[in-house]
């Protein structure tokens, strides 16, 4: 059994204040394959103080300095992609053969770092200075789902701003934070910048949000953790970065190369095992042309190989947790119940699997707006497929949804699949199956989020705004804000 016995704190491996583990269950085999220490309250407050501390020094340092540390980080990070690949692997069953839950993060890593030889953190309007600095010290709250590549990214840009950070990872994946505070050793990254308290989140979690000494707090996972945090944070008046839940909609319209839209949308909808905020778990399919679309759906959701994510060969694996999976199969059930039509898929073990936390790839025709599986983020592979008249009425469902994560268009007119991606109320929107890339930001409209990541504006949850006045020959010099 591997042990991860201590937290990072100031640079320093350490024992948690009260000697409490939990136990990481491996979701393939339904059998503990790790044991982590846990913090405690006072173990945050440690973490905190050290932020603080490092804040003072590390705020000042050059633009030169923090794209050298970042650099490192880079190399060190890379040497222990396979590590990461295998640990999260068993920690929460996502396969090896999924090369960009690790190989994404150093990429990220490369735009905080252009970004910063180009970010204008001074410049002007009119005969003032407009100054960004760094905010302070962040709590960055990570979920289990993009174990590595979420934590990397709030930290990366907390870094690239001259912040210092508290980082708690999800209790489920609290291994690969592990490996991460490791990752941050070898890099040299300074005492106090980069700390790692695992831990509950009504211990360690709640402490933080509450904390005075947290300038800023970034949390992704559900929105009503979410809440939680953000009433908690209110407080002291700290700065709430949200990424929150999902139910994402793909628009296919009716000029649109159905096959194609079909195929993309079970690869993106069932990618993670479903297990992902940004998933297209709804699609809006022209009610002549659902049974035209469902042949595909029904062949593509069959390819996926269910099985051990350590085997090259597994596309899909295990969900998280027993909860997790028993969560799938009642809203599984609830579709049956509802009177939704399933085409492939269901509530029984897959074949060939005994144990574990498996889930058959599943797909759902006839569901209508008011269906729970239409309504509720499921964070499983399970698609319910709409039908709608025309275009308003398909914006009108995809739009009745307390989400706004995501967005897909299918289409073959650019000017109107334009037009109704512009109608969709979400953070990101994506044409014809076309990738999202790094410099860009991403985020939620109403309740799957406040604030951005990524790119300039990630970059930018992490800086305070001060205008500097009575300095009018430097301001002259300087850039400005807008024009």
């Amino acid at each position: 059994m591997r042990q991860y016995p201590h937290l990072y704190i100031d640079g320093q491996w350490t024992e948690p204040t009260d000697a409490r583990e939990l136990d990481l269950v491996d979701p393939t085999r339904g059998e503990v394959f790790a044991r982590v220490a846990l913090g405690t309250a006072a173990d945050a407050d440690r973490a905190v103080a050290a932020a603080q501390r490092a804040f003072e020094t590390f705020s000042a340092t050059s633009l030169g300095e923090r794209i050298a540390l970042i650099d490192r980080v880079i190399d060190v990070y890379e040497s222990h992609i396979d590590d990461f690949a295998e640990l999260i692997a068993r920690e929460v069953g996502i396969p090896v053969a999924n090369r960009a839950q690790v190989t994404g993060p150093a990429q990220h890593m490369r735009v905080a770092r252009d970004l910063l030889r180009e970010y204008p953190f001074e410049s002007r309007v009119g005969g003032a200075i407009v100054r960004r600095e760094p905010i302070g010290v962040c709590a960055l709250v990570s979920p289990w789902n993009w174990p590595v590549q979420t934590g990397v990214i709030k930290f990366i840009y907390a870094l690239a701003a001259g912040c210092t950070a508290v980082v708690k990872p999800s209790v489920n994946s609290a291994a690969s934070g592990a490996l991460l505070a490791q990752v941050m050793h070898e890099a040299e990254v300074p005492a106090g910048v980069f700390n790692l308290v695992n831990g509950a989140g009504r211990d360690v979690g709640d402490r933080l949000s509450r904390h005075p000494g947290v300038d800023m707090i970034s949390f992704t996972g559900s929105t009503g953790a979410g809440r939680q945090v953000g009433a908690a944070a209110a407080e002291t008046v700290k700065r709430v970065c949200l990424e929150l839940g999902g139910k994402s909609a793909n628009i296919v319209l009716p000029d649109a190369d159905l096959e194609k839209a079909a195929r993309w949308n079970i690869q993106r909808a069932f990618f993670n095992a479903g297990q992902s905020c940004h998933a297209p778990s709804r699609m809006l399919v022209h009610e002549s042309q659902v049974d035209q679309v469902v042949p595909f759906l029904v062949d593509e959701a069959r390819r996926f190989r269910l099985g051990d994510p350590l085997e090259s060969s597994t596309t899909m694996g295990p969900v998280i947790s027993a909860a997790q999976l028993k969560s799938i199969k009642d809203l599984i059930q609830s579709g049956v119940d509802e009177g939704a039509r399933l085409v492939t898929g269901g509530v029984e073990r897959p074949d060939g699997l005994d144990r574990g936390y498996f889930v058959q790839p599943t797909v759902f025709t006839g569901v209508t707006p008011d269906m729970r599986i239409a309504q509720e983020e499921i964070f499983g592979p399970v698609l319910a497929v709409l039908s709608y008249r025309d275009e308003a009425e398909a914006l009108n469902i995809a739009n009745d949804s307390i989400y706004g994560l995501g967005g897909f268009v299918f289409g073959g007119d650019r000017t109107n699949s334009r037009r109704v991606a512009n109608g969709l109320r979400a953070g990101r929107i994506s044409y014809n199956g076309a990738a999202t890339d790094s410099y860009t930001p991403m985020g939620g409209y109403k309740q799957s989020g406040i604030g951005r990541s990524m790119g300039r504006f990630g970059l930018e949850e992490y800086l305070e705004v001060k205008s500097v006045y009575g300095f009018e020959d430097e301001a002259q010099e300087l850039p400005p804000l807008f024009g």
